[in-house]
C-alpha cells in the first residue's frame, strides 16, 4: 500500500513539473551563488543581452558590486548602460508602451524570475530556441511555446531547428561550441538565481558562525549536562 501511495505522489509531482515546463524535459543546471567569477560572467551577459528589454528593479548596482567582489568603478565602467548613478536599480530605458507595440507584450521584470520559473526551466528555455517561420520573430521555444521573445543569444549559439522527430538539431552554427554556450547560459542563470534572493549570501555567511557557536556551546553544555545528571543519580 505504501509503495502505491509513494508511486502516486511521485507521478503527481512529475506531472505537475511537466505541465509547468510545457511538457519538455528540463535539463539540470548547477547553481552556486558563492562563485563570484560565475556571477560576474552572468552579470556581463545579463546587462549586454537582457537589460535592454528586461529590468531587474529589485537589484541595485552598488549592492551587486559588493556581492560580486567588484568596485563601484568597475560596475560603472562595464555594467551600467541604462543608469547614471551606482545606487540606482537595474531598470531599462525602453518604455512599456513601445515594448507592447514591438513585442506584443511588456517584457517582465526578471528580479524574481528564477524563483517563479525555477533555474532548470530558465536553463532549458535559453537553450531550446528553434527556427519557426510561422512566428513573428522567426523563432519558437520548446519550454515556452509561441513565446514572443526573440532568440537574443543567437549570435553565440547559432540557430537550431526541429528534425522529423521533434528533436533540435543545429541549423546554423554559432561561434561558441555547445559546451561554451551551455556554460554562458549556466552563468546567466546563476546570476538570475542570485538577484532573485541576494540576501541568501548573507544568510549562508551567517550560517557558518551559527554552526561554530553551536559546536562550541556543545563542548560546554555536554560536560555540564553529565555533571548535573551525575548528582541526580
Amino acid at each position: 500500500m505504501r509503495t502505491l501511495v509513494l508511486a502516486f505522489i511521485v507521478s503527481l509531482f512529475s506531472t505537475q513539473a511537466m505541465a509547468a515546463s510545457g511538457g519538455v524535459h528540463l535539463d539540470s543546471v548547477e547553481i552556486d551563488i558563492t562563485d563570484q567569477a560565475s556571477l560576474q560572467r552572468g552579470a556581463k551577459t545579463f546587462v549586454n543581452y537582457c537589460l535592454s528589454c528586461h529590468s531587474a528593479s529589485y537589484m541595485r548596482y552598488n549592492r551587486m558590486a559588493k556581492d560580486l567582489g567588484l568596485s563601484d568603478e568597475q560596475v560603472e565602467n562595464n555594467l551600467m548602460f541604462a543608469s547614471d548613478k551606482i545606487g540606482e536599480t537595474m531598470t531599462v530605458a525602453m518604455r512599456a508602451e513601445d515594448a507592447q507595440k514591438w513585442f506584443g507584450v511588456t517584457p517582465p521584470d526578471l528580479s524574481v524570475i528564477s524563483r517563479s520559473r525555477g533555474t532548470d526551466w530558465l536553463y532549458t528555455y535559453l537553450r531550446t530556441f528553434y527556427l519557426d517561420e510561422s512566428r513573428p520573430m522567426g523563432t519558437n521555444n520548446l519550454a515556452f511555446k509561441d513565446v514572443g521573445m526573440p532568440h537574443v543569444l543567437w549570435e553565440q549559439q547559432g540557430y537550431m531547428a526541429k528534425d522529423d522527430h521533434g528533436e533540435l538539431v543545429e541549423a546554423t552554427a554559432g561561434p561558441m561550441s555547445t559546451y561554451e554556450y551551455n556554460q554562458m547560459v549556466g552563468d546567466l542563470v546563476n546570476f538570475l538565481a542570485y538577484i532573485g534572493e541576494p540576501s541568501k549570501l548573507q544568510r549562508m555567511e551567517l550560517a557558518k558562525w551559527v554552526l561554530l557557536y553551536l559546536a562550541l556551546f556543545f563542548l560546554v553544555a555536554y560536560p555540564l549536562k553529565k555533571a548535573f545528571w551525575r548528582d541526580i543519580h
